[in-house]
C-alpha cells in the first residue's frame, strides 16, 4: 500500500508521467548517499515513482565519493541506460558527470545539488540564497525585538563549501543580517562539511568559547539534533516561550525540523519543494528521452519558502517534512 507520502508527490508526478506517453525506460539513478530526510525522501519518491510508471530503475550509491560516482555512472553509460539522475556529491564533480554523459549522448538531470557550470544538463536547483535569507530574516527581527540593548551574536553552521547549495545558503544568511547594520555582532562561523561529528566538535568549541549566543542558522536541517546535543546540557535548549530561548532557523524542510517548530525549540526553516524538484527532475528526464534530445539544457528553479512559528497554521502542510511527520515518520 502507497503510503500518503508518495500519494501526495507520486500521483500527481505518476499521472503526468503516464500522461506523456513516454515508452518504458531504464533510468540510472546515482545518488551520493542518503544521509539526511531529504535525500531520503528524495530517493523514495523518484525510485518508486519512476518504477511504478512502468521505468526500470538501476540505483548506485557512492558513499560520498565522487570518484566511485564518476565510475558508477560510466558503468550506467555502458550498460545502455536511456538517462540519468544524479544527486553529485560536488558542484565540480558534477561538471564532470555531466560531460562525460553528454559525450556519451546519454541525457542526464542533476538533482538539488547543482554543478558549478549550469550550461549542460537538466539541473534542478533550490533558489538557496532567498530561501535562507527569508529564514534569517525571520529571526533577526525575532531577535531584535527581544535584544536592544546590545548587538545580537548570530552563530551559522556552514555547509561544504565545495557544495553550491552550501554557498548559497551562507550567502543569504549574510544577506538577511547586514540589512541590519550594526545590530548585529560579526557572526561566528562553525564548519560542518555536511558531517554530523564534525558539525559537533566545532560547534562544541565555538559554544564553549562563546557561550552568548542570541541566534543559530544551520545550513541543514538535519543538524538539529546535534545542535540540541551541546545547547541543552548548558541549558540553553528551551522552547521560544522561556527565558533563554536561543533563536533557531534552518534550511530543507524535513520533519525533524517540523516537528521542532510546532514544540517551540526552532523558529524558522527555509524550505525546498521536494515534491516540485523530484517531479521535474523525473519529468524533464523523461521528455528528453522521448523527444530523443541527449544533450538537453535546463535550469529548474525550485523558489521555496520559509516556515516560520508564524505562518506555521497557514504553511504547514506545504512543507514535505511535516507532511511526513503527519505519517509518523519519525516513529520509522
Amino acid at each position: 500500500m502507497r503510503s500518503t507520502f508518495l500519494s501526495a508527490l507520486g500521483a500527481t508526478a505518476f499521472a503526468t508521467l503516464l500522461g506523456t506517453g513516454a515508452q518504458a525506460a531504464t533510468i540510472c539513478f546515482a545518488f551520493q548517499d542518503l544521509e539526511t530526510e531529504f535525500w531520503v525522501a528524495g530517493h523514495k519518491a523518484i525510485t518508486t515513482t519512476l518504477t511504478e510508471a512502468g521505468h526500470t530503475v538501476i540505483e548506485r550509491n557512492a558513499n560520498e565519493d565522487a570518484n566511485r560516482q564518476l565510475e558508477q555512472v560510466n558503468d550506467c553509460i555502458a550498460q545502455g541506460v536511456d538517462g540519468i539522475i544524479i544527486i553529485p556529491q560536488d558542484g565540480e564533480s558534477a561538471v564532470t558527470i555531466v560531460q562525460t554523459a553528454q559525450d556519451n549522448d546519454v541525457p542526464i538531470a542533476v538533482f538539488n545539488r547543482p554543478p558549478s557550470d549550469l550550461s549542460k544538463g537538466i539541473v534542478v536547483v533550490a533558489d538557496n540564497a532567498t530561501i535562507a535569507e527569508q529564514a534569517v530574516d525571520f529571526v533577526a527581527q525575532e531577535a531584535m525585538a527581544r535584544i536592544t540593548d546590545r548587538p545580537i551574536q548570530p552563530l551559522i553552521i556552514v555547509g561544504d563549501l565545495g557544495d553550491p547549495n552550501a554557498v548559497g545558503r551562507k550567502d543569504g544568511f549574510y544577506a538577511a543580517l547586514q540589512k541590519y547594520g550594526d545590530k548585529f555582532a560579526t557572526p561566528i562561523e562553525v564548519a560542518s562539511e555536511w558531517d554530523a561529528a564534525t558539525a559537533l566538535a566545532n560547534l562544541e568549541a565555538a559554544v564553549t568559547a562563546n557561550p552568548n549566543i542570541d541566534l543559530i542558522f544551520t545550513s541543514s536541517d538535519f543538524l538539529f539534533p546535534t545542535i540540541r546535543s551541546v545547547l541543552e546540557p548548558r541549558g540553553k535548549w528551551v522552547p521560544r516561550d522561556q527565558e533563554g530561548h536561543v533563536l533557531m532557523a534552518g534550511l530543507d524542510g524535513d520533519a525533524t525540523a517540523c516537528q521542532l517548530i510546532k514544540d517551540g525549540f526552532v523558529d524558522a526553516t527555509g524550505v525546498q519543494d521536494l515534491y516540485f524538484e523530484a517531479e521535474s527532475a523525473m519529468n524533464a528526464i523523461l521528455a528528453a528521452i522521448e523527444a530523443g534530445e541527449t544533450q538537453p539544457n535546463q535550469v529548474i528553479e525550485d523558489p521555496g519558502f520559509a516556515l516560520t512559528s508564524a505562518n506555521l497554521g497557514e504553511r504547514e502542510m506545504d512543507m514535505w517534512g511535516c507532511v511526513l511527520l503527519s505519517e509518523g515518520f519519525l516513529n520509522n
